[in-house]
This record gives C-alpha cells, sequence and structure tokens, in this order.
C-alpha cells in the first residue's frame, strides 16, 4: 500500500493547470523513483502472469502511452505494480507540440482532454532515458515489461510518414518487449489518415519488411501494436481488420503473434460530455466517456480477427469492474491513464486484482 493516500494529494494537484500538475507529477517520480522515497506510491504487483503476442506479462494491466512521453520514468511508474508500462510517443526530432494551454480537466465526466500534439525530446533523449531504466539494465530481471510508441513528426508530410516510423523502429527496437505504433492521435495533422486501407497496408508493408531486418540483426523479434482511434466506422474498423489479417496471421488463419492492435485512443466524439466546461476545446477526449465507444470497437474486432489475435484494450477504465469489462468485451489487456490521474495508483492493484478474481470465477 502506498505510504501517501492519493486522496490527499489530488486536491492540490487538481488546483494546479494541468499540463503543470502532469510536469510536476513526473518531476517528482523521476527525482524519487528508485529511493525511499518511492514507498509514498509504491504498491505490490499483483501476480497473475499471461502470454500475449510472445510476451510474458506478470499481470494484464498496463500504463498507456502519453503520460511518460520522454521515458523519465519508467522505474517510478513500475513501482505501481503495472504489469507493462508503455512510454512515448516519440517522434524522429524533438518538438514542442501545441501552443497551451492544451490540457483540460472535466471532473464531472472523469475525463480529460488534451491537444499536446506529440510534443517530446526526440529519439536520441527518448532512447538514451529507456536505457538509463534501472528494471531494463542488464542483470535486472524485472517482470514489467515495457512498450515504446512511436509516431511521425508534425513537419513531415504525411506522404513521407513512414520514414519517420521506421526512424523510429530502428531506433526503439533493441530497448522494446514490443512496440505500439502511433497512427490515431487527433493532435498531428492528418495523422488518421494512415488507418485508411491503402495508407495502412503501405506503413505495415514497410514496418514488417524493416522488422525482418532488425530481428536478424538484433536476434530477436519484437511485436508491434497498431494503435486505432474509436471514431471510426464499422466499415472501416472491418477494413483495418482485414489488413491486420493480411499481416497478423499465416495461411491458415492462426494469429502469428507478430502484430496485435491497440483499441483506442482518444475521441472527436463530444456529446457524452456536451454542456461541460471545456467540452468544446479541441483536442482527444480520454477517461470515462470513451469506455463504451472502445469497447464497441474491441468488440467488432475480435470478432472481425478471432480468437487469439492480441488486443490491447484502453479507453475509460477507472474501476477494477472497468478493467474487467474490456476483457469481456475481447481485449487480451488493459491499459489505463485517465483513470490513474483521476483514482491514483491503487487503481493499478484494483483492476489487477479483479481481473485475477474474475478469470478464476
Amino acid at each position: 500500500m502506498p505510504l501517501l493516500p492519493y486522496a490527499l494529494a489530488r486536491p492540490f494537484l487538481f488546483g494546479l493547470d494541468p499540463e503543470a500538475a502532469h510536469e510536476l507529477t513526473l518531476k517528482s517520480l523521476a527525482v524519487a523513483q528508485n529511493t525511499p522515497l518511492q514507498w509514498a506510491w509504491c504498491t505490490g504487483m499483483v501476480d497473475d502472469p499471461v502470454t500475449v503476442a510472445g510476451i510474458r506479462f506478470p499481470n494484464r494491466v498496463g500504463l498507456a502511452a502519453g503520460l511518460d512521453k520522454n521515458a523519465h520514468c519508467i522505474d517510478g511508474l513500475g513501482a505501481m505494480g503495472f504489469g507493462f508500462v508503455e512510454v512515448g510517443t516519440v517522434t524522429p526530432l524533438g518538438q514542442p507540440g501545441n501552443p497551451k494551454p492544451r490540457m483540460f480537466r472535466l471532473p464531472q465526466a472523469n475525463a480529460l482532454i488534451n491537444r499536446l500534439g506529440f510534443n517530446n525530446d526526440g529519439l536520441d533523449a527518448f532512447v538514451r532515458n529507456v536505457q538509463q531504466a534501472k528494471c531494463r539494465r542488464p542483470g535486472a530481471h524485472s517482470a514489467m515489461r515495457l512498450g515504446l510508441n512511436i509516431g511521425k513528426n508534425a513537419t513531415t508530410p504525411i506522404e513521407s510518414a513512414t520514414t519517420d516510423y521506421l526512424t523510429c523502429l530502428d531506433g526503439v527496437y533493441p530497448h522494446a518487449d514490443y512496440v505500439t505504433v502511433n497512427i490515431s492521435s487527433p493532435n498531428t495533422k492528418n495523422l488518421r489518415a494512415l488507418q485508411s486501407d491503402e495508407a495502412l497496408d503501405n506503413l505495415l508493408d514497410a514496418l514488417s519488411a524493416r522488422r525482418h531486418t532488425l530481428a536478424q540483426q538484433h536476434g530477436k523479434h519484437i511485436p508491434l501494436f497498431v494503435k486505432i482511434a474509436p471514431d471510426l466506422d464499422e466499415a472501416q474498423i472491418a477494413s483495418v481488420a482485414v489488413t491486420l489479417r493480411k499481416y497478423g496471421m499465416d495461411a491458415s488463419g492462426t494469429p502469428n503473434q507478430q502484430w496485435g492492435l491497440i483499441a483506442t485512443n482518444t475521441t472527436l466524439d463530444r456529446q457524452a460530455v456536451a454542456g461541460l466546461a471545456h467540452a468544446e476545446e479541441t483536442g482527444g477526449l480520454s477517461g470515462k466517456p470513451v469506455f463504451e465507444k472502445s469497447n464497441a470497437v474491441i468488440r467488432q474486432l475480435r470478432t472481425a480477427l478471432g480468437k487469439g489475435f492480441p488486443i490491447i484494450g484502453v479507453g475509460g477504465v477507472m474501476s477494477g469492474a472497468d478493467a474487467v469489462a474490456k476483457l469481456q468485451a475481447g481485449a487480451d489487456l488493459v491499459q489505463i491513464y485517465t483513470g490513474l490521474i483521476y483514482k491514483g495508483p491503487a487503481l493499478v492493484q484494483e483492476a489487477a486484482l479483479s481481473i485475477k478474481k474474475a478469470s478464476r470465477d
């Protein structure tokens, strides 16, 4: 159990500008991780192992990308009991992101809106930070798995996006347990166009070829997960599934565990928060209002892809019951982000224990 109940820290953090609170939290984690101060938020890791995409995860609950964009706090976040932590999104070159203010709380809806825009320090700094994480050093034998999330620079034309993804894949491949290909952020112009039929096919084809080369070079095969939006219609989701079947299944239709899906990113839909303060701010909406939308996407994808295709469910997990519902919708693993901000580190253990209990009932 954490020594400092989150209920005591939350009023202070929520009294700050959202991005200021975000940065203060990350700086505090970075300074205190791997020191006795870590016990302020440390929780035990629930032992509930599962193998997905050829990776053994110590439990099914992970942190979604976006919280730690520069990979400064991998050890500190892992101490919260996550079975896996995903950091990024990283782009080849550092970029400031969109103008401030660009983060907004909607407390009545347990939601956030952000239009950060892949603000990060760039690939070289990101990789250095990953290498410095104690849990990733040789001999650490950490059970927690690490996902590295890659994207494209805002100034890169969409026609040249593949080059950015390949550059990032080259850089992160040796250091990742899995790599996430983020083509669904609403805050980089035209990025979601990469989810269309031909663009997605071309991107996955290029990434598959590069991964083959990297696997031979580094002597290990890393699965790639494609992160998609909750705002795709049924026909678009079906099209994504067809493309993923092409790359993620062998000739007999059996998943090859080389590709997976993360469903979903944030939404542009404001119906669930209409009338609330900040509801009309530009950006992606996360938190409880995304819960049912993401679950609907997961259900359709599971039906289209069948049993065994790796799916990570994310969007609106605010309780252990929500985490279980993600799995019931068809996900193999779940991620949280906004729920961590509203509920604190105790949510990680609650979700993992609920999943463990549900799987045994």
